[in-house]
């Protein structure tokens, strides 16, 4: 069938709008045996609740600043700040424990350990943001690791796999690198998907 007039336009234009741009957050990641551990704790909910839109494991992490959607051009500004605050910290002591919700929708672990210092390194990060010029919903960080969400049609999922998360307190971990990551929020159909865009280790004690 013929194209009506224009009709690639509008999408070409939008295609090139997103890939001129990209949704930016910096964040902490567990260790792989940490995230083993809290994936075998949530194999039951796993079983219970297949219609859950689950997160990859390998996608799990600790938001310390959200950016949004920012051009692609930004993105090197911040990488020399970011190198720096890591070069200059040792890692942060952290651990996966217990599980809540936002809103009946989304399910998440909570963080237990050095969250004062967790706290501090997320203002470092944001302010160096702020430095670069670069406009964000500066909101109170509320450290957690996000884990699934509920499809609109299902008010009780979320609400009893948190329940069953209530006595997880997972083994004592250090963040050991600060990420930069990029996702593909709202670019399709599929799930939401991230890659670090860079990745910085923090000093050695």
């Amino acid at each position: 069938m013929a194209e009506a007039p224009g009709q690639g336009t509008e999408s070409g234009d939008g295609d090139r709008a997103r890939a001129a741009t990209v949704r930016v957050f910096v964040a902490l990641a567990p260790p792989d045996d940490a995230k083993d551990e809290l994936a075998r704790e949530l194999g039951a909910a796993y079983e219970a609740y297949p219609h859950m839109r689950w997160n990859r494991i390998e996608d799990w992490h600790i938001t310390l600043a959200f950016l949004g959607e920012l051009p692609v051009e930004t993105v090197p500004l911040l990488r020399p700040p970011l190198a720096e605050i890591a070069a200059a910290r040792e890692p942060v002591e952290l651990a996966l424990r217990g599980g809540g919700h936002f809103d009946d929708r989304v399910l998440w672990s909570g963080i237990d350990g050095d969250l004062d210092g967790l706290h501090r390194l997320a203002a470092e990060v944001r302010a160096v943001v702020k430095e670069c010029g670069i406009p964000f919903e500066d909101r109170p960080l509320r450290p957690h690791l996000t884990l699934a969400r509920a499809r609109r049609d299902d008010p009780t999922s979320v609400l009893e796999a948190a329940a069953g998360l209530a006595g997880f307190t997972g083994r004592p971990w250090a963040a050991e690198r600060l990420h930069l990551v990029g996702s593909n929020y709202g670019r399709g159909p599929g799930p939401i998907r991230y890659r670090d865009i860079e990745a910085w280790a923090f000093a050695r004690r």
